[in-house]
């Protein structure tokens, strides 16, 4: 190489023996560099594209930033560290820590957008379990960032086994001053291990005012829009000590009607009640294997009452209603079907006619 070097025109082989020490070389190295991975980055993508694997895709987009930024750099740094060398007179130690550093920073960085792009990418995924799903991210990300973290401080020159040691008493006091937080991030662990509810959840509880949908569990809080889309932020710690009732894991919705019919109907009730409970079991929308009851359950001030208990199949709010409504409608089409009706107040004045004029004499009320 030298050989060839001495060959070329003075001026063109001086800058070729210095191009490692010289800023300008390193930049247009640089800059061929990031061209270089921008041909290649472009092939692999036609390459993974034809692929039915999707996580190479995942792996070569978390790549594409980070990589860029560390082509230009690392260049940049080895030419601050020349810059300042010449500036100062000395030569710095320091810069070789700002490179681990930076190749630290740039492994952290890679895999948080490969994480970022899994978890995406399999919320994207129907069938997945978004809270679960979430809470899995949420440990990677902790987790690879405590081991960045730790590479840092050691690249510093700081003992771990020291810093360890002082974390034993130091904890003690940290978690003595932020019980609070601690106990709003293990309330959510618990939230993600218990799962008394998930992401998209209708959640309740008779303790607190606390009804809606859950839109994010986070570390410390949960969201719940109420149905009025007001947004409740609630600590985590507080699902400890509260009962939650989860309407979204119902297996049937409860129809439980009190009908009353006129008391002249009373020779109706039976093939009434008979054509009603048919009806239901053969309804489409009703659960026969669940509770069925349909009889005359007792006499009222102004009605025989006709009790109608049973299950829906759906538990979706509006389909249920639409179901209810249907049932009502079946069952007085037929009562009005058997020539009777639907049952209101009424009163009965009776009236003593050999009494009629007497002032003592009050009528009597039937109701």
């Amino acid at each position: 190489m030298n050989e060839l070097i001495t060959h070329l025109p003075q001026p063109l082989a001086t800058l070729l023996q210095s191009w490692d020490t010289n800023v300008l070389l390193i930049t247009v190295a640089s800059f061929f560099a990031w061209i270089t991975w921008r041909i290649v980055y472009s092939r692999l993508e036609i390459l993974v594209s034809k692929t039915s694997f999707h996580w190479d895709d995942l792996t070569l987009l978390s790549l594409k930033t980070p990589v860029s930024t560390l082509i230009w750099c690392w260049p940049a740094t080895i030419s601050l560290g020349f810059i300042l060398q010449d500036y100062m007179g000395t030569k710095l130690n320091w810069l070789s820590t700002l490179k681990l550093i930076l190749v630290i920073g740039i492994f952290v960085w890679i895999t948080m957008r490969l994480i970022n792009n899994i978890e995406e990418y399999v919320l994207n995924q129907k069938n997945r379990d978004e809270t679960t799903v979430q809470a899995v991210a949420k440990v990677s990300r902790l987790f690879f960032i405590v081991i960045g973290a730790l590479t840092v401080m050691q690249a510093f020159g700081l003992s771990l086994s020291g810093l360890l040691t002082f974390g034993g008493v130091g904890g003690l006091i940290v978690g003595l001053a932020a019980k609070d937080l601690l106990s709003n991030f293990f309330g959510g662990m618990m939230i993600y291990f218990d799962r008394p509810f998930k992401v998209g959840d209708w959640i309740r509880s008779p303790d607190r005012q606390i009804e809606g949908t859950v839109e994010r569990i986070g570390w410390r809080m949960t969201i719940i829009r109420t149905f009025d889309k007001r947004p409740i932020y609630v600590p985590n710690s507080v699902f400890s000590n509260i009962v939650v009732e989860n309407p979204s894991r119902m297996l049937n919705r409860r129809i439980n009607e009190n009908i009353g019919i006129r008391y002249k109907d009373g020779a109706k009730v039976e093939v009434i009640v008979s054509d009603i409970k048919s009806m239901l079991e053969n309804h489409p929308d009703i659960d026969a294997q669940q509770t069925l009851i349909v009889n005359f359950n007792g006499f009222a001030p102004s009605s025989l009452t006709l009790l109608v208990y049973t299950f829906t199949k759906t538990v979706n709010w509006i389909r249920y209603h639409e179901v209810k409504q249907d049932v009502l409608l079946q069952i007085y089409g037929i009562i009005q079907q058997h020539g009777a009706d639907i049952a209101f107040p009424t009163q009965t004045i009776q009236l003593d006619p050999q009494h009629a004029g007497e002032s003592d004499e009050q009528p009597k009320l039937i109701s």
